[in-house]
This record gives structure tokens, sequence and C-alpha cells, in this order.
């Protein structure tokens, strides 16, 4: 309310002439105070269209945004993608194995993915929450290079049910249940290949002013928008 009434008694201080003198000021804010506490939703009004106005701002920045962006976002060399690979609506997920909010969505992703039957799902590792996800990423990716597709869908679904710690023994055992070398995924794994995309998601995730998983842009034909 204080800065309300300062921008109030500003915006008419610098309207007259000549100016107000500090009497007519202190009046000026004694009155707009006492019609404020009489009719005190004019300020939540004021807030919420504001807040509305800062909504539509976003949403017209998001989707310029997708669009200077859309062929990183939709159509990279390396994101794994499922579902229907010639759909129409593209859903680009960016998330972290370690984020509990993207294993909550999941289910309902895929749901979603095999009931519309014409959704193809693109998976951008970003992992955010520490060294543990960098590593479930890394060893994600380096299943794809190494194992191709199949070998990356299925460590994908093991990484997202995995419970606690993932360290090298684990590389080494659930790249075994992949048919895959562990010393080969490992080293992989460090390699300039993984360095490359996880460096490329990053920047293009803050391109996108994005900061949080699960973030998901949905495209269609040349547009998309961004779903935070």
């Amino acid at each position: 309310a204080a800065t309300l009434l300062a921008a109030l008694s500003l915006s008419v201080a610098t309207a007259q002439t000549p100016p107000m003198s500090d009497a007519e000021r202190d009046a000026f804010r004694a009155e707009v105070r006492a019609y404020l506490m009489e009719n005190p939703e004019v300020i939540f009004e004021a807030v919420a269209e504001f807040e509305r106005r800062n909504q539509a701002s976003q949403a017209d920045m998001d989707i310029t945004l997708v669009e200077l962006n859309a062929q990183d976002i939709f159509h990279d060399a390396h994101s794994w993608s499922t579902g229907n690979l010639e759909g129409d609506l593209i859903l680009v997920e960016f998330m972290d194995y370690r984020c509990s909010y993207c294993r909550r969505a999941q289910e309902q992703v895929l749901g979603l993915i095999e009931g519309d039957g014409n959704i193809r799902l693109v998976i951008k590792e970003f992992p955010i929450l520490g060294p543990q996800s960098e590593l479930m990423s890394r060893f994600a990716l380096a299943v794809q290079q190494l194992g191709g597709e199949p070998a990356y869908a299925a460590a994908h679904e093991q990484l997202m049910a995995w419970d606690g710690e993932f360290v090298e023994d684990d590389v080494r055992t659930l790249a075994s249940s992949l048919s895959l070398d562990g010393a080969e995924v490992l080293a992989q794994m460090n390699g300039e290949a993984v360095d490359a995309i996880l460096a490329s998601n990053h920047e293009l995730a803050q391109r996108l002013q994005i900061s949080g998983t699960p973030t998901f842009v949905m495209g269609a034909g040349e547009g998309g928008e961004l779903l935070r």
C-alpha cells in the first residue's frame, strides 16, 4: 500500500504545474489512504490485474522462445523418442532421474501417449539435482551410444524407478543386465560425446529459461508452448 500511495502521489505531483506544496501532498496522501482503507478490495484487484498481465506477457515470451529454438527442442540428433515417432504432436520433457515430480508424472505422461496415439515423446536429459543426477544421466546417454535406442529405453525405465544411491558398482551391474560391458560404459560416461549432449541440453534450457524439472514443451506444426 505504501508503494501504491507513493506512486500515486508522484504521478499527481509530476502532472501539476506548479508542483504541489508539502501540505497539499500530505492532504492528497491522506485522502488516498482513507479511500484505500474504506475500499481495500481495490488493492487486491490491482494485484490480480498485474498478475494477469504478467502471466500473459510470460506466455507470449515463452511462445517466442520456443519458436526461436524449435530445431534444438524438437529435432536434435541425440534425444531419445518414444510413442508415435511420426505423430503430429511432440511432447518434450526436460527431466532428472532424482526428481520425484518427474517420477510421479511418468505414469500420466505414458498413459497420455498411449491413449492419444499421435504423440511423440522426446526426453531431454537435464540433471540438475546434484552429482547423483548427473551420474545417472551420463549412464543413460552412454548406454544409448553403445547399445542403441532399445538399451536406452530399458536403462531409462530402470533409472526412473531406481531407489537409493547410484554408484560405480551399480553402473557395472546395470550395464551387464543390458548386455553391455561395464568398463566400456564407464569410459563412455566420461567421454566427450556425453559431455557435449549434457552441455547442449543445459544451454538449451538456459535459453528457454528452464530451471526446474519436469518441464514440458508441447509442439505442433511450426509452433509450440512451454508447460512449466
